[in-house]
């Protein structure tokens, strides 16, 4: 099994407006990392914000699963363990861990927080660095939050009301398709007006 079981801590149901920055903790190199360096990574990036900035102003999300198994060929190192053991025949080995494969460029771990708390996240993911083999770099993100849309541009489609909130996402309302989909969304907009 593997050790890491909770993906999202913090604040998890904050609205997509109240957590304007993202900062990323991104792969360098292309390897494996196991389930306990990221459950060790999780619990040290976690353990930092709740003291500095406390246990409602974050929302830390790890981007890594463990889906992938590892084995291990146990071999004997005692006296006479020639006698016992068959060397490589039947070298298939026994299930050891699980650890998720990461690309150069993956996200291992994103944080959403407020502006006021930039400098906090940041540290919080340089510390978690430690914890990972390789090479990572923090960077902040200029999206708006966990959105596709970078910052001036949510600003503007939420001000016009192309974008619907949902959670710590939002929907784009599109202006294409047919008049009873646009009349239904121009009767939404006029309701929050």
């Amino acid at each position: 099994d593997p050790k890491i079981r909770i993906f999202d801590l913090g604040r998890k149901k904050a609205k997509v407006d109240e957590f304007p920055l993202c900062v990323h903790l991104i792969s360098k190199e292309w390897e494996q990392i196991s389930s306990e360096a990221l459950e060790a990574g999780r619990i040290c990036a976690n353990k930092y914000l709740v003291k500095t900035c406390g246990k409602d102003a974050f929302h830390l999300r790890m981007r890594l699963h463990p889906f992938h198994v590892i084995r291990i060929n146990k071999m004997l190192s005692c006296a006479g363990a020639d006698r016992l053991q068959t060397g490589m025949r039947g070298a298939f080995g026994k299930p050891q861990g699980t650890v998720a494969r990461v690309h150069i460029g993956q996200k291992i771990m994103s944080v959403r927080a407020k502006e006021a708390h930039k400098e906090n996240v940041i540290e919080a993911l340089r510390r978690a660095k430690f914890k990972f083999p390789g090479r990572q770099k923090v960077h902040v993100s200029k999206k708006w939050g966990f959105t596709k849309w970078e910052a001036p541009e949510y600003e503007a489609m939420r001000a016009d009301g192309r974008l619907k909130p949902d959670g710590c996402y939002c929907h784009y309302r599109g202006s294409h398709g047919p008049l009873t989909n646009w009349k239904k969304i121009q009767r939404e907009l006029r309701e929050v007006d």
